[in-house]
């Protein structure tokens, strides 16, 4: 597979968050309401960065299309399955104790909820891909690598509403919601690489090499 379609696909398995603030000025509540979502987000966390390592893996030249259908589609299916849970363990804590934090909340959830459902599809895509034609396998590979860089820079809005201000201070406190050690073997029981969440993969899309492949797919940098 070539470079710009292993940028793409590791750029749509983008971790949520983003948080990086430290400062002290929330309150308890709000970090008692940060902490009930981030001990139940890191799992989900370490899944998204797994079921993206294991997609790098399968970037090399030399990768069969079965190979690559088969890895894809449990990664797929795996990161559906862990923004399904997000969105569960944010609607499960409740709003948070600020203002308009009802609004916050549900927008997240509904984000959540929709990336879960976005990924579903794109495994049920890939698993309808014809490997025996390695020609038509990549045209379909670029498709769907098109549709991952949409999921990643598009309907964020809530999410970053939610990690801005006095909840995004709390939640950037607790370690269930930084990003997991990285690891250049999740598939032997390592925590797996940390992908940035920003969400904007465009340019390294264009360019063929992010900086996440450099640090975690020598594969796919080669």
């Amino acid at each position: 597979m070539n470079k710009k379609f292993a940028a793409a696909l590791s750029g749509g398995a983008v971790l949520v968050l983003t948080l990086s603030g430290c400062s002290d000025d929330s309150d308890d509540k709000v970090n008692d309401w940060a902490k009930k979502v981030c001990d139940q987000v890191q799992p989900q966390l370490q899944k998204i960065a797994n079921a993206n390592a294991a997609i790098q893996e399968q970037t090399a030249d030399n990768s069969k299309p079965a190979d690559v259908q088969k890895t894809d589609s449990a990664a797929f299916q795996q990161i559906s399955q862990a923004y399904k849970a997000l969105g569960a363990a944010v609607d499960s804590a409740g709003p948070p104790p600020v203002d308009d934090g009802e609004t916050t909340q549900k927008e997240a959830v509904k984000e959540l909820n929709a990336s879960s459902t976005a990924y579903a599809g794109l495994k049920t895509k890939v698993d309808g891909l014809n490997t025996k034609d390695q020609a038509e396998f990549a045209d379909g590979l670029k498709g769907i690598a098109d549709e991952l860089n949409k999921i990643s820079t598009n309907g964020d809005q809530a999410l970053k509403k939610l990690q801005s201000g006095e909840v995004g201070s709390a939640m950037s406190k607790q370690k269930g919601c930084q990003k997991p050690t990285a690891s250049s073997s999740p598939a032997a029981g390592q925590p797996a690489p940390a992908v940035d969440g920003s969400g904007k993969e465009s340019p390294e899309s264009e360019s063929g090499t992010s900086e996440k492949e450099k640090e975690t797919s020598p594969k796919a940098s080669s």
